[in-house]
């Protein structure tokens, strides 16, 4: 089953009409498929709408969330609930072209675990353009996967890879990088990108400024979730290694015979030893609650196993 995973927000004007450009494209390829629309809280006729569907439509599935929470937060209820072996994401607003959802699939049975759609012809302001470029290549080169659009709202999925994320705030900018990270193969295809012709856009530059600091989280739990010593502790020994040689220069200074009571060096030297061990013992505590975490978890994460090959009856036989 291919499920369709559809944050709503204020899109009553555009819902059937997706449903209906879905509906040609998935119907052709003769495999049971369902649409799980997700409504963050609108507040127009969006979920009105959506009962509609649902009434007329034996595979539509409306998941209401009390209020508007964002678009991480409809993603992850649509993949609690969402049943089939395959999700596809997709905006409410019309600008993905569903017919290019078949392709994604296809690519997906190459073997990669996630498809993510690549806006090559964006119909946005030239401004968004830009921002959103230097935010790629930027994420891009820190992250180690170099995809020309994280944010595509076109994605596909294996089921196993939405269900080992956990998205919260506005982490689904990265979700890529998030599976990227847990070593699943991603891959990225051009698709077809349309102007907006219903609904306003809600995304303004800024939200690059909080994708910023969202990704310093990605990076951080994608790096040193497991090790975090390795942050803390070389912070710590940087920041005391040259408080060290600071203070080992003041004291040579001291012992020539001139006075360091007053010199601001002083202060600099003793706070970077201080701030040095306060790091290194933030690491130490950090890896005590890694390793106690991981020892509840066991000694193997059942999320990590890609495939089993289990020996043939025959070669035992022998």
């Amino acid at each position: 089953m291919i499920s369709i995973v559809v944050p709503v927000h204020n899109e009553d004007r555009s819902v059937e009409l997706l449903y209906d450009e879905l509906a040609s494209a998935l119907d052709p390829l003769e495999r049971p498929w369902e649409a799980v629309y997700v409504d963050d809280g609108s507040t127009d006729g969006s979920f009105a709408a959506l009962t509609r569907l649902n009434s007329r439509a034996a595979n539509v599935r409306v998941v209401r969330l009390r209020r508007n929470f964002g678009k991480a937060a409809a993603l992850s209820a649509g993949f609690r609930h969402a049943r089939g072996e395959v999700v596809v994401t997709i905006d409410a607003d019309l600008q993905d072209d569903p017919a290019e959802i078949p392709r994604l699939l296809a690519k997906l049975d190459e073997g990669f675990d996630l498809v993510s759609g690549w806006k090559t012809q964006r119909r946005d302001r030239l401004s968004r353009r830009l921002v959103s470029r230097v935010f790629n290549a930027v994420v891009g080169r820190a992250s180690g996967l170099k995809l020309h659009d994280m944010n595509c709202g076109l994605k596909a999925y294996r089921a196993q890879v939405v269900r080992s994320l956990r998205i919260y705030g506005e982490l689904h900018r990265f979700l890529p990088v998030l599976a990227h990270d847990r070593g699943f193969r991603v891959a990225e295809l051009p698709v077809n990108h349309r102007p907006r012709e219903h609904g306003r856009s809600r995304y303004g530059v800024e939200r690059y400024a909080r994708g910023f600091l969202d990704f310093l989280t990605v990076s951080f739990m994608g790096r040193y979730r497991h090790r975090p010593l390795h942050l803390f502790g070389g912070l710590g020994l940087v920041f005391a290694l040259i408080g060290s040689v600071v203070l080992v220069y003041l004291t040579v200074v001291k012992l020539s015979g001139s006075a360091i009571g007053h010199r601001p060096l002083l202060t600099l030297g003793v706070l970077l030893v201080v701030v040095g061990f306060q790091f290194f013992s933030l690491g130490l505590l950090s890896e005590l609650i890694t390793s106690h975490h991981e020892e509840r978890m066991g000694d193997v994460d059942e999320l990590h196993v890609d495939e089993i090959l289990e020996p043939r009856r025959e070669t035992v036989a022998r």
